[in-house]
C-alpha cells in the first residue's frame, strides 16, 4: 500500500493535466470530428493510401482522446474513493495506483513526441556490419524483433526489401511500419546494435561479436516537395532472389533505383510486379532524401551558430549479450534486462519510452 495515497494521487492529477494541455484536448476532438467526416465520405477508398492514412489516423486521435479520458475517470474515482472514506473503495483505489502511475507515464511519452517528423509513418533499413555470417543473422533477428514489435502494438508494416546473406540470415532489409508516430517512436533506435553470443556457426563454439545498422527515416507525404529529377536516376531491373510467393522469382520484377547525385540506393522486390517495386523504390528513396535535406539544413544551423558537431551516427547505441551472461543494455538511457529472449520477441517499450524521455532533454540541453 502507498504510503500516503492522496499525495501520489495529486503527483499522478498534475502530471495528467499537464499531458492534458500538451494533448490540447479541445483541439484533439475538432480533429476527431474533421477525420470522422473525412472517413464517412463515401469516395474515400477510391483512393486506397489517403484511406488509410485517414483510418490510422482517425484510430490514433481517438485512441489518444479514450486513454486521456480513461485515466482522468480512474484518477477522479481514486480521489473520491479518499474523500469518501470507504475502506472497500480506499483499497481498490490505492490497488490501482501502481497501474494508474504507469499508465500516465506511457502517455506522458506520447506526449514529448513533437518533432518536425515524428508523427510520421517509420521507414527502417537494417544493414549487416563487422561479423560475418553472425552479423547477417544478426540483422534477421533485428527484423524479427521490430516486426514483432509492431504486431505486438497492432500496427501494419510492409517489407519492401531482404538482400538474403549467401550462408545465412540477410545482408540488408527495409520495411514500413505504418501508425501514426512511428518514425518519433522508433527514430532512437538509429545506430549500431551490437550482439556478444557464443557463435551456432562456429564449429568450436567460441563467442562471436557481431553488429548491425539500423537506420530510420521518416516517411514522405505529398506536402514535402521531394523533387527528384528522372535523369539523377539509373533503374535497374533484375529477378528477386528471396521468398516472395509463386511467381516473384520467376520474372524480371525487382528494381534497384540508384541516385546518382548522392549515390543512395534502394531496392524492393517484394511486390509482386515492377511497377509496384518500382513505386515502393521510389517512396524509400524520397524518405531518403528528405532524411538527408532535413540533416543538411541541421548542420548548416550547426556551423551557423557555432554548435558541437553530431558525431553520433554509426555510434554503439545497445549491446545485446547472451554470453557468458544474459543482457541487453542501452547505453545512452542506462536501461537493461537480463530478459533477452522477450526483447528480441519485440518487448522493448521500455527502451524506447526511455530513448524518447532522454532524446527530449538532450534537445532541451543548452549548446
Amino acid at each position: 500500500m502507498a504510503a500516503d495515497p492522496s499525495e501520489e494521487i495529486k503527483s499522478l492529477d498534475s502530471t495528467l493535466t499537464g499531458i492534458e494541455t500538451a494533448l490540447d484536448l479541445d483541439a484533439l476532438r475538432r480533429r476527431l470530428a474533421e477525420l470522422e467526416d473525412e472517413a464517412a465520405d463515401p469516395n474515400l477508398w477510391s483512393d486506397q493510401d489517403r484511406a488509410q492514412s485517414v483510418t490510422r489516423r482517425l484510430s490514433s486521435v481517438r485512441g489518444d482522446l479514450t486513454r486521456v479520458e480513461g485515466l482522468r475517470n480512474r484518477l477522479d474515482d481514486a480521489a473520491a474513493a479518499i474523500d469518501l472514506g470507504d475502506e472497500d473503495l480506499l483499497a481498490e483505489a490505492v490497488a490501482d495506483l501502481p497501474r494508474l502511475g504507469r499508465d500516465v507515464s506511457a502517455l506522458e511519452v506520447r506526449t514529448l513526441l513533437s518533432g518536425e517528423y515524428d508523427e510520421r509513418d517509420a521507414i527502417i533499413q537494417l544493414s549487416a556490419g563487422a561479423g560475418g555470417v553472425d552479423a547477417a543473422d544478426w540483422t534477421a533477428m533485428l527484423l524479427r524483433m521490430y516486426l514483432r514489435w509492431a504486431e505486438r502494438h497492432g500496427f501494419p508494416t510492409e517489407v519492401f526489401d531482404t538482400s538474403e546473406a549467401e550462408e545465412a540470415g540477410l545482408k540488408s532489409a527495409t520495411f514500413q511500419v505504418k501508425a501514426p508516430y512511428a518514425y518519433g517512436t522508433l527514430r532512437s533506435e538509429h545506430g549500431v546494435h551490437r550482439l556478444v553470443r557464443i557463435s551456432p556457426y562456429d564449429n568450436q563454439n567460441r563467442r562471436q561479436t557481431s553488429f548491425a545498422g539500423v537506420e530510420v527515416t521518416p516517411s514522405v507525404e505529398q506536402s514535402d516537395h521531394v523533387d527528384i529529377d528522372e535523369k539523377e536516376l539509373r533503374i535497374d531491373i533484375f529477378r528477386s532472389s528471396g521468398p516472395g510467393g509463386q511467381g516473384v522469382n520467376t520474372t524480371d520484377s525487382a528494381v534497384r533505383i540508384t541516385h546518382l547525385p548522392s549515390n543512395i540506393v534502394v531496392t524492393c522486390q517484394n511486390e509482386r510486379s515492377q511497377l509496384q517495386n518500382k513505386a515502393a523504390a521510389m517512396l524509400v528513396l524520397q524518405a531518403k532524401l528528405l532524411e538527408r535535406r532535413h540533416a543538411e539544413e541541421a548542420a548548416e544551423k550547426q556551423r551557423l551558430t557555432g554548435g558541437p558537431q553530431d558525431v553520433s551516427f554509426g555510434s554503439q547505441i545497445r549491446n545485446y549479450v547472451l554470453h557468458p551472461y544474459q543482457m541487453v543494455k542501452d547505453l545512452r538511457t542506462e536501461i537493461e534486462t537480463s530478459n533477452t529472449g522477450s526483447v528480441l520477441d519485440g518487448d522493448i517499450d521500455d527502451f524506447i519510452d526511455a530513448e524518447i524521455r532522454w532524446r527530449r532533454t538532450a534537445e532541451r540541453a543548452p549548446a
